[in-house]
């Protein structure tokens, strides 16, 4: 007879289809729903979410979900949050700029596009989930990150007009680049969250922790797209002016 444990499955069958058994099975916890869901969109795409067929792929009723995340539009913040909160187990990302801000600022980079190249499905969320406070940029619009940024620039020397410059240009690379890229892995590219500049980030008192972020919020909120815009263009002129001058003759 196979071994059967107390919830009458027969173990071994189990371990040969690649199920833990019962016993040995993960608790459902939120960091293992967001997970799961990551996964999902990862592998099914975004379209396809829903509580049901998360619930299918964790084994439990999509009811079961709900003490954890209360419901669809949460599980996606936190998807958001997860997949922001991967550059923290980075090596290649450094939170100060012990080698100068170049060095900084590429690390940073790089970090966000191996998260983009690890979840193409997922990085259009990342662009299009409404922010902690709605005058950040994507990609890097996370509070945390966003003081990294502006304190390591600041510290290399930067004024803070020019550290939120920089900011404004490092995103705008990030954020052309990437969504191009993940729209070549079969990401879904979709229309953007349309955010209110005023409005406030979620909670009382979310700002006190990121004081350099609460102090340049009004120059951080100004839009000045039509100056980024000829700026980058004409930066690409110059660097096509480069590619024509040293092309073979």
């Amino acid at each position: 007879m196979p071994d059967r444990n107390e919830h009458g499955t027969d173990a071994d069958q189990a371990v040969v289809a690649g199920d833990a058994p019962p016993s040995e099975r993960v608790p459902l916890s939120r960091d293992r729903v967001v997970a799961a869901a990551v996964d999902f969109i990862d592998q099914r795409g975004l379209p396809w979410l829903t509580m049901r067929r998360l619930g299918d792929q964790l084994g439990v009723e999509a009811m079961a979900l709900y003490r954890y995340v209360p419901g669809r539009e949460e599980l996606l913040d936190a998807v958001v949050e997860h997949v922001v909160g991967e550059l923290h187990d980075d090596d290649g990302v450094v939170s100060t700029p012990t080698h100068g801000w170049q060095d900084f600022a590429q690390r940073l980079a790089h970090g966000i596009r191996r998260v983009a190249l690890r979840h193409p499905r997922v990085f259009p969320l990342v662009v299009s989930r409404p922010p902690e406070a709605p005058w950040l940029r994507p990609p890097l619009r996370s509070l945390e990150w966003v003081e990294v940024f502006l304190e390591a620039l600041v510290s290399e020397g930067f004024a803070e007009d020019a550290a939120v410059s920089a900011y404004r240009s490092f995103t705008s690379f990030l954020l052309g680049h990437l969504l191009l890229e993940v729209a070549a892995h079969d990401a879904d590219v979709g229309p953007l969250d349309v955010l209110t500049p005023d409005e406030e980030p979620a909670g009382p008192g979310a700002l006190a922790a990121y004081p350099m972020v609460r102090r340049l919020r009004s120059q951080l909120s100004t839009d000045h797209a039509d100056v980024e815009f000829e700026d980058a263009l004409e930066s690409l002129l110059a660097r096509l002016a480069l590619v024509r001058a040293n092309q073979p003759s």
